[in-house]
């Protein structure tokens, strides 16, 4: 049995499955507070985040604190028996921090300064705004470091969701510092990025600049340090006040919120070993015809980033939200299915934002567990039905789930793609993997996400979508899982340039030209609508290659298109296992056939007995079945109702 002990550092003091969701009492009078809690009570919320974007009511002057209305909340709460997620407000600073230091503010690339009344409004170099973060988290710590009522240290909210990058004077001399740490020297620098080219050599570092907008695309290489630096400063402001945190309070965990579905610009494989336990805020995609499968497929990246220990689902909505261009309720069972959908792939917390709907502010037509309509209203009863059903689950918590493939993601490889001047600029990573996870989860196959150069021997198949950006170490990682036996399947654009974005080698796929043994001597993207057509009946469109094979096999073929007659789908053994490759993007249908031709190679089953609409992830000793589809459904000798969520023990 795998079922194990929850994490030490989950939330102190919860024995059960976490349930609540973002509570701000200072948008309501006082005399609010005894209801909300009466109510949270009805409906099984047993965790509540606090104070999130609170500093203006915590510290409305520089240096001046009211601490007593925060003091009776917690109060209140834990007289209930209600834990609380305790945030610091540094998401969100008060006018008075950019009016006193409006070096605080922040620029965008084209030089904008950027104002004030949203959140997220300061540049993360700022040494105004992290003397101030630090000073407020401080105060926090030692006022209430060792309350009962905190089960959790909630650091900040969404690193990077709206101020990525900031290009100020501040944020410029931080990047030098930056470059000089990871460079060294300038001759090395210059090198890495390639300078000789368009007279970009540098003599000085001040004369290094932000990307800033430039009449063309700046250089790749530095724009990709660029990126490293700004996500590493956003870190360096978490582990500043998770530090101070630590320090007061030792026996309490601290997190962020992750938010891995919209969040390009934070490389999280370097933040997840930061935080005492992952946590991730995830919004249905609602317009999606498929957006359950998005939902899992951001899941297993959080179990992931994880390393597979349990996680917090630190927010997702009861309904509709209010900032995508049209924001779809949820239907009669979506709210519960969603929740145990992350459940299933590893969640130990299920929590919304928010409590209270908000009168006011921009996010007033934001769903909550109690929406505008009251307890009178559908999503109030199916927001208690659910707590009921997850006190229920408490057997769930600290067990893992059991991953069948692995596909490799990587940020920075993201990043790098997506910069100005490719082949096509229909290339786009995310399009890949989840194209790819698509298939595998129609397959009924359960995905870990793996970091290139990370251990993979345990994966009988891993699946490569887009790893544009491929380090030697990662190109050397992929070769030795193959040569020990693995089965790799590497889609088009892959291996073809270093950390510098720099070209490897003398021909393509460069890094990994070897372990596939192919050589592609033209990219050959096509015209936007065009189709082309593989020898086993498959479409394709976007992107075909002119691929010559070296010491591979060739599997399928192009049937017409700029590369009629060549190869488009290739096998190699490769020591002990099989590289496959790719060159081109087939519809679905193509990829699901390509796929079930894969699998019982690479030893994994091709599973007919159970609806492709039907998701079954296992967290042993439990299946645990949901299912999107019209029409009910038998898995393990169970019926799961259409649009039902059934937990089945294993014998």
């Amino acid at each position: 049995m795998d079922q194990l002990q929850p994490s030490p550092w989950f939330p102190r003091g919860l024995d059960a499955i976490a349930y609540g969701g973002d509570y701000a009492p200072e948008q309501w009078p006082e005399e609010v507070w005894a209801e909300d809690v009466r109510l949270m009570r009805q409906a099984g919320v047993n965790l509540v985040s606090v104070g999130i974007f609170s500093w203006a009511m915590l510290e409305p002057t520089e240096g001046q604190y009211t601490f007593e209305w925060l003091d009776r909340v917690l109060e209140l709460l834990h007289a209930n028996g209600i834990r609380a997620d305790l945030a610091t407000p540094t998401a969100a600073p008060p006018p008075w921090l950019t009016y006193r230091y409006p070096d605080a503010r922040l620029i965008d690339r084209e030089g904008h300064v950027l104002g004030q009344g949203g959140r997220q409004s300061f540049c993360p170099s700022s040494a105004e705004y992290a003397r101030a973060a630090a000073t407020i988290t401080e105060q926090l710590g030692r006022r209430y470091g060792e309350h009962p009522a905190v089960a959790l240290w909630h650091v900040h909210n969404e690193y990077a969701g709206v101020n990525p990058h900031c290009y100020c004077p501040g944020c410029a001399e931080a990047f030098r510092g930056w470059l000089q740490d990871r460079h060294g020297d300038l001759p090395t620098l210059n090198a890495a990025w390639g300078t000789t080219f368009w007279s970009q050599r540098y003599s000085d570092w001040a004369e290094i600049e932000p990307p800033h907008a430039a009449p063309t695309p700046v250089n790749p290489a530095q724009q990709l340090d660029f990126f490293r630096f700004c996500s590493d400063v956003h870190l360096e402001n978490f582990r500043r006040e998770r530090d101070i945190l630590r320090g007061l309070s030792p026996e309490v965990p601290v997190t962020t919120n992750f938010m891995i579905a919209n969040c390009k610009w934070v490389d999280y494989w370097k933040w997840a070993g930061e935080v005492d336990v992952v946590a991730n805020d995830h919004y249905l995609q609602a317009e999606r015809d498929d957006p359950h499968i998005e939902l899992a497929m951001c899941a297993d990246l959080t179990r992931s980033l994880a390393g597979g220990a349990p996680w917090m689902l630190m927010e997702h909505s009861t309904s509709a939200v209010n900032w995508q261009p049209r924001n779809i309720a949820k239907r009669r069972g979506e709210l519960a299915r969603n929740s145990l959908a992350h459940l299933a792939r590893g969640a130990d917390a299920v929590l919304f934002f928010q409590w209270r709907a908000s009168r006011f502010g921009a996010e007033k037509f934001h769903s909550a567990m109690l929406p505008h309509g009251g307890t009178s209203t559908r999503i109030w009863r199916e927001v208690t039905e659910l707590g009921g059903r997850l006190a229920g689950l408490d057997r769930l918590r600290g067990t893992r789930v059991k991953a069948d493939v692995a596909i490799v993601w990587d940020w920075e490889s993201w990043w790098a793609l997506e910069l100005e001047w490719r082949p096509s600029v229909d290339l786009a990573y995310r399009e890949r993997i989840e194209a790819y996870y698509t298939a595998l989860w129609k397959a009924h196959l359960t995905v870990d996400f793996v970091h290139p150069e990370a251990a993979l021997s345990r994966y009988p198949l891993v699946v490569v979508p887009s790893l544009y950006l491929t380090t030697a170490a990662a190109a050397k990682n992929l070769d030795a899982y193959v040569t020990g036996g693995g089965t790799l399947l590497v889609s088009y654009f892959s291996g073809i340039v270093d950390a510098n974005d720099t070209v490897h080698g003398d021909a393509h796929p460069g890094a990994l030209r070897d372990l596939l043994g192919v050589t592609v001597e033209e990219f050959l993207p096509l015209r936007q609508g065009r189709h082309i057509e593989l020898s086993d009946g498959t479409a394709a469109d976007v992107w075909a290659e002119d691929l010559v094979v070296d010491t591979a096999e060739v599997v399928l073929t192009y049937t017409d298109g700029p590369a009629a007659g060549g190869p488009a789908v290739t096998r190699k053994a490769h020591g002990g296992g099989t590289a496959w490759y790719v060159s081109t993007r087939p519809d679905a249908a193509g990829l699901e056939r390509l796929l079930a031709r894969i699998l019982p190679q690479a030893g994994l089953p091709v599973r007919h007995d159970v609806p492709e609409t039907v998701e079954v992830v296992r967290r042993p000793p439990f299946v645990i079945a949901i299912n999107h589809g019209e029409h009910a459904a038998e898995v393990g000798g169970r019926v799961v109702e259409a649009g039902a969520v059934t937990v089945i023990e294993e014998a």
